[in-house]
């Protein structure tokens, strides 16, 4: 039994503000969510800036003890979650006081139902925290939830718990791939038949000192600007939060009267099996390829991509490379942008947060911009939709992500 799969909720918290509307907000603006960091003490980094969530504070929505439970990679997934069941029409109440009473769906829907989140590191606030006390300051031990707090699944998990989903669940860990992975699994799970409704997305909170000094050893982070695409560009800026979409057997929401956001219609993964860091066309473009082959449309029906656009010099010019590569002539009359510019690069959680933006193009026909964009490149000599969203109908659009390890994972979403 093959379905179409509907997608009915959307939630978001990034750097560009808590909520769907905020975030398509700074969207529509072109408006940089990236800044000099607060979170943490910046002492011993040589890059300033970072794409965090200023306006999210998990103590306004959780108790002392739930916070005592719930890693920030955890928090963000439930504040989003419960955006996205609640417009959904599913669930509704808020994520704090869960130790009450909260609306869930009912039984015979949860056993129906399930969640597949993408995170790349998982609880890192809390390895980092917990690092230091051992580490630093020589304590014998930690604090006693430690463990439930950093495990990658707790997103994941805690959603299941907070809304009764009893149907399959799990965790995608694929580094910048993770949710777009996770969004196509549930989506081939609904549209299997298997369940009628998933939650899934991604969720990232890794801003601490301890994952920045990492990146900053690769030498691929910018210490000014995220710049996709731009020929002056420097690098990629970490950012953090998170984006949860309900997908949804389209059947199902129409007979309940859901307001259907758009229609996802094929995914495409592939791996380069190459290199652990350095991007291939052939890999990308395979990726492109199978989607549009699941999808059951071809090239000419695509009309607009959110890229992978990291601003680093080879991502960008391999991504440009493979979108030629499957889309030939008809590459010149695609409109391309790199949302990265303005909410950072989420890691496991970028593919969600770009699914968001993908989201926002074909529900209201306009094209976030790549921002920061100052040069032309010979080697990007696509249409990235400088500086300035561009109203265009969009009927289909496609959204990339390409990982580290060569982890490729392609979404296709159609209006309705």
């Amino acid at each position: 039994m093959t379905r179409r799969v509907a997608v009915t909720g959307l939630g978001v918290v990034s750097s560009l503000g808590v909520g769907t509307r905020a975030h398509f907000a700074g969207l529509r603006e072109g408006r940089s969510g990236i800044g000099p960091i607060e979170l943490i003490e910046t002492q011993g980094l040589s890059v300033p800036i970072a794409a965090e969530a200023k306006a999210f504070d998990g103590a306004a929505y959780f108790s002392k003890s739930e916070l005592m439970m719930r890693d920030r990679v955890t928090q963000m997934a439930l504040v989003a979650g419960e955006e996205a069941m609640a417009q959904a029409g599913l669930a509704s109440g808020t994520a704090a006081g869960a130790d009450g009473a909260q609306a869930q769906v009912d039984e015979a829907l949860g056993v129906r139902s399930g969640v597949v989140i993408g995170t790349s590191i998982g609880g890192s606030q809390t390895v980092d925290e917990q690092y230091r006390l051992l580490y630093g300051e020589r304590k014998n031990r930690v604090h006693p939830f430690t463990v439930p707090r950093l495990m990658a699944n707790a997103p994941c998990s805690h959603l299941s718990m907070r809304f009764g989903l009893m149907g399959p669940s799990w965790t995608v860990s694929t580094a910048c791939s993770s949710s777009n992975h996770a969004l196509a699994q549930a989506f081939q799970m609904v549209r299997s038949g298997a369940v009628d409704v998933m939650l899934a997305g991604g969720s990232e909170a890794s801003l601490t000192f301890g994952v920045l000094k990492g990146w900053e050893g690769l030498r691929v982070m910018a210490k000014d600007a995220c710049r996709p695409f731009s020929k002056n560009r420097s690098g990629m800026v970490q950012g953090e939060g998170a984006a949860i979409l309900v997908l949804e057997d389209m059947a199902h929401a129409q007979a309940r009267g859901a307001d259907i956001i758009a229609e996802i219609i094929g995914c495409g993964m592939s791996s380069d099996a190459s290199d652990i860091v350095k991007p291939s066309q052939d890999g990308a473009a395979r990726a492109m390829v199978w989607t549009l082959k699941d999808a059951g449309i071809n090239p000419e029906d695509i009309d607009y991509i959110n890229a992978h656009g990291t601003a680093t010099a080879v991502n960008d010019s391999t991504e440009t490379a493979a979108i030629r590569q499957v889309f030939g002539v008809h590459a010149d009359a695609l409109a391309v942008s790199s949302t990265k510019s303005m909410h950072g690069h989420c890691i496991g959680a970028a593919g969600a947060l770009e699914a968001a933006a993908t989201l926002l193009a074909v529900r209201e026909n306009l094209i976030p911009p790549t921002i920061n964009y100052e040069e032309p490149d010979p080697e990007c000599d696509l249409d990235v939709t400088p500086n300035t969203a561009r109203e265009r109908q969009v009927s289909v659009a496609m959204s990339n992500t390409f990982a580290f390890g060569g982890l490729n994972a392609v979404l296709a979403f159609r209006a309705v």
